[in-house]
């Protein structure tokens, strides 16, 4: 079994009022904690979307790829990258990097079983702690 360190972010925040694609993929960002206020440019939207469509063709992508396509400096990219990488949201593979999964429901899917076994440790640990200060 592979343990990795990966910190899941879920802020609960009111759905747009109005379907459309982009408040919708926004809002889906953001619930997980994955855009911020200070990302003026909405550069890391902007490179979840870019992964997002590499996901659905199962084509990685490279960072330098990345950049270009955004316009973005390499090192941005890679910035925005380890923090969804970090999050457990985007992979790296020998050509490039991609989301862990094809779609959005599948990412959620497997979001779900990451916090399910999360507390489950915790849980574990939990009891230990608690018997022993009985």
């Amino acid at each position: 079994m592979i343990i990795r360190e990966q910190r899941i972010t879920i802020v609960r925040i009111r759905k747009p009022a109005k379907p459309d694609m982009n408040s919708e993929l926004q809002w889906f960002g953001n619930a997980l904690g994955l855009f911020n206020l200070r990302d003026k440019d909405k550069s890391q939207f902007r490179l979840f979307i870019e992964l997002l469509k590499a996901a659905k063709n199962k084509t990685p992508i490279s960072s330098d790829g990345l950049a270009y396509k955004l316009g973005l400096t390499r090192g941005t990219v890679v910035h925005h990258l380890n923090k969804l990488m970090e999050a457990g949201i985007v992979v790296p593979t020998q050509k490039g990097y991609l989301l862990r999964v094809s779609n959005l429901s599948e990412l959620i899917d497997e979001i779900e079983r990451d916090i399910k076994e999360a507390c489950t440790d915790l849980r574990e640990i939990a009891k230990d702690i608690d018997e022993r200060l009985t």
